[in-house]
């Protein structure tokens, strides 16, 4: 199975190199996307071995996703790897995500950090705000997550192009979760692990998440 791993990245510039150079021995290409940084993350991206794909101005995580989607299904990707550029995932657990998609169990599969792993994750997010993101998530969407609002995930060619994102910024996650639920998705949870090297949780970017999974099922 052909795999791409798409990385949105956003003035990533001290983390980038060690991430790519760990992510590409495990998929068939590194993806990249550039939104806009200040900073030498293109360049750090680029020497290591990516394919960088660079927005000119700051568009959002939800945008460079898209656009990483896009070049992955025209250039002949079988499924994707959603990674974030800050080291917070491990790259081993790669080929764990992507399993049940070469099983042909699920057509997306979505980590969590609350299965069988434990990630040093922030008290308020743990306690307050997943736990509610949950319930939303069940009951707008009918989707029985543990973690709803993961961003290391994997997606098959066909569930790739049935999930187009729209939404440029931070409600990508919760629009994905819609049309998996839309399209009725075959999907799996894996667990994951998470290193946390910021702890800080505004209140208002909890109750943007839990406004994003309400708002969710308006998106179209």
């Amino acid at each position: 199975m052909k795999v791409f791993c798409i990385i949105p990245a956003l003035n990533e510039e001290k983390t980038i190199s060690k991430v790519v150079e760990e992510v590409r021995p495990l998929v068939d290409q590194v993806i990249v996307v550039d939104d806009g940084s200040i900073d030498a993350t293109c360049q750090k991206a680029n020497e290591s071995g990516a394919r960088v794909l660079a927005h000119l101005i700051n568009r959002g995580q939800g945008a460079s996703l898209e656009t990483g989607n896009k070049y992955a299904l025209t250039h002949g990707a079988e499924a994707v790897v959603h990674f974030d550029a800050d080291g917070q995932f491990l790259a081993e657990e790669i080929k764990e995500i992507i399993a049940p998609i070469e099983r042909e169990e699920a057509e997306v599969v979505l980590g969590s950090r609350f299965l069988d792993k434990k990630s040093n994750m922030p008290w308020f997010k743990e306690k307050i705000i997943i736990p509610i993101a949950r319930v939303v998530n069940k009951l707008t969407l009918n989707l029985p997550l543990s973690d709803p609002q993961c961003g290391f995930r994997a997606m098959s060619r066909e569930a790739l192009k049935k999930i187009r994102i729209k939404q440029d910024r931070m409600a990508h996650c919760s629009e994905i979760l819609y049309k998996i639920s839309k399209n009725k998705l075959k999907v799996k949870e894996v667990p994951i692990t998470v290193i946390y090297h910021d702890f800080g949780q505004k209140f208002s970017g909890g109750l943007r998440i839990i406004k994003d999974l309400l708002l969710a099922k308006l998106m179209d």
